[in-house]
C-alpha cells in the first residue's frame, strides 16, 4: 500500500502545470549560490559545500553530516541545483525509502530535478539523471521524454546512451534500443545488460550501423 500511494503521489506531481510546478518548488535564488556544478570558477565554493555537507557518508545515504540526510542534501542541491551526484542520491534515497520527499530535505526529490533543470537547463546528465528516476518509477514513457534530451546535449555519453536504450527495450522499441546499445558500448560502457537482454528477446542485431 505504502509503495502504490508513494507512485501516485509522483506522479501527481509530475503531471502539475510547469508553473504550478516552479513555484511550489521554490526560487532557486540562495542565500549561498546558486553556483554551477559544471563550471571550474565555482571550485573552491564546491569544496566549502562538500566539505560540510556532502560528505562519503552522505552520498552513500548513511548518514547527515552537518545535520539530518536529507538536510545536508537540501543544503547541497540549494547551493549548486545542478550538482550531479547530490541529484542521484537524493533520487535513491528517496527511491529506497518509498516516499516523495526525503527527511527534513525543504522540497520533494521531483522538486529538485525541477530547480535544476530550471537552473541549467543544457546540462544533459541532470536530464539523463531525472530519466534514471522517472525509469525507476515506471514512468518510461516521460523518462524517454529526458533521455532523449539528455543524449541531444551529451550525445558522447555512454552512461546517457545505454540508459535510452533500456528505455526503448522496455516500450519494446528494438531498432531504437539496438541502435543507443551499440552507441553506448562503442564508446565504452562496461556492463552487457543491455546486449544481453536484446539476444534474450531474440533483438540484438549484430550488422554495423
Amino acid at each position: 500500500m505504502k509503495s502504490i500511494t508513494f507512485i501516485a503521489s509522483v506522479m501527481i506531481l509530475v503531471a502539475s502545470s510547469s508553473s504550478y510546478a516552479d513555484n511550489y518548488c521554490g526560487e532557486l535564488a540562495n542565500a549561498y549560490g546558486p553556483f554551477d556544478y559544471r563550471k571550474a570558477e565555482f571550485a573552491p565554493n564546491l569544496h566549502i559545500v562538500e566539505m560540510a555537507h556532502f560528505t562519503s557518508d552522505v552520498e552513500q545515504g548513511i548518514k547527515g553530516n552537518a545535520g539530518y540526510l536529507g538536510g545536508d542534501l537540501d543544503y547541497t542541491l540549494r547551493a549548486f541545483p545542478n550538482h550531479h551526484r547530490a541529484l542521484a542520491t537524493m533520487a535513491r534515497l528517496g527511491l529506497k525509502d518509498k516516499t516523495v520527499r526525503v527527511n527534513q530535505a525543504k522540497y520533494p526529490v521531483e522538486c529538485y530535478f525541477n530547480r535544476a533543470i530550471r537552473f541549467a537547463p543544457d546540462d544533459g546528465v541532470v536530464h539523463g539523471a531525472y530519466g534514471n528516476y522517472l525509469f525507476a518509477l515506471g514512468q518510461t514513457d516521460k523518462a524517454l521524454v529526458e533521455f532523449n534530451q539528455a543524449v541531444a546535449l551529451e550525445p558522447e555519453n555512454p552512461t546517457i546512451n545505454y540508459n535510452l536504450g533500456l528505455a526503448f527495450l522496455k516500450v519494446k522499441n528494438f531498432e531504437q534500443a539496438n541502435k543507443y546499445a551499440k552507441k553506448a558500448y562503442a564508446l565504452g560502457f562496461p556492463l552487457p545488460g543491455l546486449k544481453n537482454k536484446l539476444i534474450e528477446a531474440g533483438k540484438w542485431e549484430d550488422k554495423p550501423e
